[in-house]
């Protein structure tokens, strides 16, 4: 772990319930997309997600886990939500929303709760890497650890 002040809000949240994780920097890099990030950490980018941030015309927003090798399916992720159709935010309304920057954005410490799907493909790994809440940090844990600090199911929801 890094000193305090190193920390994101994601790191404390897990911290302040004991959960296990694992930090992954990549800040020096300057590297942003979620592709890029897998080859700078040299990890498996089926096992690293993306968290993406939708809206349908009932003005809901939903939140996504993907990984990042893989396209949200914006059909089946409706579907699994109850929606007839969803479409992605509009970059600039992220940080208003989500307290996040895109490139930053978690699962994790948003401001509020949003109903949220992971692919299912997660159940494969025993960790999966997301963003930590800051570019340049991803975190790694266990999905019953992600379970402990939010609600969210496991659907098919890539483009195969």
């Amino acid at each position: 772990m890094g000193k305090s002040k190193d920390k994101t809000n994601v790191m404390r949240i897990f911290d302040s319930k004991g959960i296990h994780y694992e930090i992954h920097n990549y800040l020096s890099t300057g590297v942003v997309s979620g592709e890029e990030v897998t080859a700078v950490l040299g990890e498996n980018p089926d096992a690293v997600f993306k968290t993406l941030v939708t809206v349908a015309p009932s003005k809901t927003n939903y939140v996504f886990l993907v990984p990042v090798s893989r396209e949200l399916d914006l059909k089946k992720a409706a579907r699994s939500v109850g929606e007839k159709k969803i479409e992605m935010i509009k970059s600039k309304e992220l940080l208003a929303l989500t307290g996040y920057v895109h490139g930053g954005c978690s699962p994790v410490g948003m401001k509020k709760s949003f109903v949220t799907t992971i692919d299912k493909s997660a159940e494969n790994f025993e960790t999966i890497m997301f963003s930590g809440g800051k570019i340049g940090f991803q975190v790694e844990l266990s999905l019953d650890g992600l379970r402990k600090v939010i609600d969210f199911k496991l659907e098919d929801i890539t483009n195969n």
